[in-house]
């Protein structure tokens, strides 16, 4: 396969899991305005490079271009493409118009903490390899996850 498939990622409840702070994560402060810290954890830095030799990563969260600006240079990054989505606050069934138009005809995965009956629909209907990851977002993304995604990817080859 000449290009790699998409990785589309969500943050909240995937790379900032709640409503507690999981081991091996760390509070930040970003929104001071917010009740809720955000929750990072340094492994992620690795497995998401990981993920980077495998595929195209791409934000598909409400986080927007503000993923690039806080994230990236945690996880040690450069930017990703974001996926256009509706003004905060949305239904999670609404990401699934921007996804499909950034996904087109490309194999692509999604990691969510809500991948809802419309996301399910869209991947079944969808004639380019597609692979829904689901996150408990009291946990966020685990090693597992990751696994499946680069098991995934190597097989598309």
């Amino acid at each position: 396969m000449a290009t790699r498939p998409l990785l589309f990622l969500d943050v909240d409840g995937v790379l900032n899991p709640f409503p507690d702070t999981p081991a091996g994560f760390d509070e930040y402060d970003f929104f001071p305005e917010d009740d809720e810290p955000v929750r990072l954890a340094a492994a992620h830095r690795d497995w998401l490079h990981d993920l980077s030799h495998e595929y195209e990563l791409v934000w598909a969260t409400g986080w927007g271009e503000e993923a690039n600006r806080l994230l990236n240079p945690f996880f040690e990054l450069p930017s990703f493409p974001v996926v256009v989505l509706p003004a905060i606050p949305f239904e999670p069934s609404a990401k699934v118009p921007g996804v499909d138009v950034f996904a087109a005809d490309r194999a692509a995965a999604w990691v969510d903490d809500m991948l809802t009956t419309a996301v399910h629909e869209w991947a079944a209907a969808r004639k380019a390899p597609t692979l829904l990851v689901d996150v408990d977002s009291a946990a966020g993304l685990t090693r597992t996850h990751v696994d499946r995604l680069l098991a995934w990817a190597v097989g598309l080859r």
